[in-house]
């Protein structure tokens, strides 16, 4: 299933993390995990934010995955699924007009 992680990284814990040279790590890491389809770095709510977009193949990984981000990052981490076009004409071209 198409997946999109957003990590939220608090902003004092990943400054230290950058300092220590442990944000690129984590980051890197995470990448090498997901082999994620696109991943997009910007700032929301005055925080350090990654979008990443992935194949969950099975949900056991999400441990793995996410760990690294809350232990190393004081991150909140939320997950979506989400469809391409293609999914999304499959989907509806399901449903049956009442």
């Amino acid at each position: 299933m198409r997946m999109l992680m957003k990590v939220q990284m608090d902003t004092a814990t990943s400054n230290e993390a950058i300092r220590q040279g442990n944000l690129l790590k984590t980051v890197e890491g995470a990448l090498e995990e997901l082999r994620p389809e696109a991943a997009y770095f910007t700032v929301e709510d005055g925080c350090r934010t990654g979008y990443m977009f992935f194949d969950l193949d099975d949900p056991s990984r999400l441990p793995k995955i996410s760990e690294p981000f809350f232990m190393e990052m004081g991150a909140k981490v939320h997950y979506s699924p989400v469809m391409d076009p293609e999914d999304l004409r499959k989907g509806l071209s399901a449903i049956t007009p009442s």
